[in-house]
């Protein structure tokens, strides 16, 4: 198997990192510096033309964007492991959880972490030109930002109502989600409003793996 991971520190391939850690499968590493444009350089836009990570390269397809990386991980590798369902309904609703994060939940989040002062922001995600427009940085833009995550906050509650984890048991949707709702409770987002969440997320945090990454 020939399975390579492009990685920047401080970025949403944390998040592949995460599932990598859970599958426990060898894979060869490419870490990148954003700042000073690793991910700008031809021979890693030969590998995603966006110039973003995560990316992967497996036996020789070169497959982008976070959430599309962990369904094609969970469908290779993550049935036989028990980390992704078998094709079927479970499958839908792990797909939607993922997508959901990826679209719904970070779309809000950007828009927060965009309003944020700059010395707040650290290492700005490549193609995050948003970060810089100064119209963004506004009281009215950040508190519109945090209700929309207080509505999206609220789904993902309910959607834990009854439940350890998004699908009953963990999985890689757990995963995925984790390392979302992370970013933004570093955010100063208070998570407390919401139990299900606060309790879930302490439960993926104690997951082995992913307590080693957190811990390294």
């Amino acid at each position: 198997m020939s399975l390579t991971f492009y990685f920047a520190p401080m970025s949403t391939a944390s998040i592949t990192e995460a599932v990598l850690a859970e599958l426990a499968i060898p894979f060869d590493l490419e870490t990148l510096n954003i700042s000073i444009g690793d991910t700008k350089k031809p021979e890693f836009l030969k590998v995603n033309p966006n110039g973003r990570v995560p990316a992967i390269v497996h036996e020789g397809m070169a497959i982008w964007e976070s959430s599309a990386i962990t369904m094609y991980l969970g469908e290779v590798f993550g049935v036989e492991a028990k980390l992704y369902p078998a094709p079927g309904p479970k499958r839908g609703e792990a797909m939607k959880w993922i997508a959901w994060g990826n679209v719904t939940l970070a779309e809000p989040a950007s828009r927060l972490f965009a309003s944020l002062p700059t010395e707040m922001q650290g290492d700005v995600e490549t193609n995050s030109e948003e970060a810089a427009v100064p119209e963004m940085k506004s009281a009215i833009a950040m508190e519109k930002a945090k209700a929309d995550l207080a509505d999206c906050l609220r789904i993902l509650n309910g959607g834990l109502e009854g439940r350890s984890f998004l699908l009953g048991d963990y999985s890689l949707a757990d995963t995925h989600l984790q390392g979302i709702v992370g970013w933004i409770g570093s955010m100063e987002i208070d998570l407390t409003r919401f139990p299900n969440v606060t309790g879930w997320l302490k439960r993926c945090y104690e997951r082995p793996a992913i307590a080693k990454l957190m811990a390294g």
